[in-house]
């Protein structure tokens, strides 16, 4: 299916997948929503974007976790871009230990951001894709969100929720003709995963940022009359 002159937004835009979905939807001539937290990271993509591959780019700086933020981050750039066809739930944030060790703040600010960001910035585009009946919604989850680990209580949990959320939102929306996937890669060599203490091994051989958005957008090019439910992307032979 022809990308070309849809809009898509996408969270956790200023680097790692969100950056890596935002560069190859652009190159497939799809206009542009970033939101993220950081102000310049947001600004420098949207120039390099829009001068590059010639597509409209808007951005707004918001933390998803916060509902108002999020709302009025969605609010901003459907205002700005009109009809929003693609979604892309990417925005999220790691950190491990123990359940006793953890503390509750920290896993409480997992589950924030990981799913209710999700929540509040999906419930905020969805009315529009309802009322043109159609649509694409991607959340990326994880291998994590399949099979659970110690120390990873809190991140697991939320990446659990997120699987749950895909599956049920999916049901209610089909008839709508809005198609809803659920991505689950294993680990990428991102700033998150390094930050939050992920062995990543050799680089050459670690999935990169890249390699998922391909995935992102081969289940976008599909013929509208299917979808990928879920999808689950590996390192072929990690270090």
């Amino acid at each position: 299916m022809d990308l070309r002159n849809q809009t898509a937004i996408i969270t956790g835009a200023g680097k790692g997948i969100g950056k890596a979905i935002a560069t190859a939807l652009a190159k497939e001539g799809v206009n542009l929503g970033l939101i993220a937290r950081t102000a310049e990271d947001l600004k420098q993509l949207q120039d390099e974007l829009g001068g590059t591959y010639g597509v409209k780019v808007a951005s707004a700086a918001a933390d998803i976790s916060n509902r108002e933020q999020a709302e009025a981050a969605a609010a901003s750039l459907q205002l700005e871009l009109g009809n929003i066809d693609i979604l892309i739930n990417n925005a999220g944030i790691a950190k491990f230990g123990t359940l006793l060790e953890m503390d509750p703040s920290d896993w409480e600010r997992i589950l924030q951001v990981n799913l209710m960001g999700t929540y509040y910035i999906t419930r905020a585009i969805l009315p529009g894709m309802v009322k043109q009946n159609s649509g694409n919604i991607i959340n990326v989850s994880s291998t994590a969100g399949e099979r659970g680990f110690a120390t990873g209580s809190a991140y697991c949990s939320s990446k659990f929720a997120l699987l749950g959320l895909t599956e049920a939102l999916m049901q209610e929306v089909r008839k709508s003709n809005i198609r809803v996937t659920a991505l689950t890669p294993s680990t990428v060599n991102t700033e998150l995963a390094s930050g939050a203490g992920l062995k990543i091994g050799d680089e050459d051989r670690m999935m990169q940022p890249e390699d998922v958005a391909e995935l992102a957008l081969a289940t976008l090019k599909l013929p509208p009359r299917v979808f990928v439910k879920a999808a689950g992307i590996w390192t072929t032979n990690p270090q």
